[in-house]
């Protein structure tokens, strides 16, 4: 199962086709972002990195 990069929290394989990045990390999840940011949230880590 698929998890979130920054908190380490399990999402669905579903969440992660929606909010994955080009190289299937995931940056934000519902455990470590709002519900209305987690787009933002995963664009503004995953350029952190």
């Amino acid at each position: 199962m698929p998890k979130c990069n920054h908190c380490g929290a399990h999402v669905s394989e579903r969440f992660a086709r929606v909010f994955a990045d080009e190289r299937g990390e995931i940056h934000a999840c519902v455990s470590c972002s709002a519900n209305a940011g987690i787009a933002e949230a995963a664009r503004e880590r995953a350029r952190g990195t």
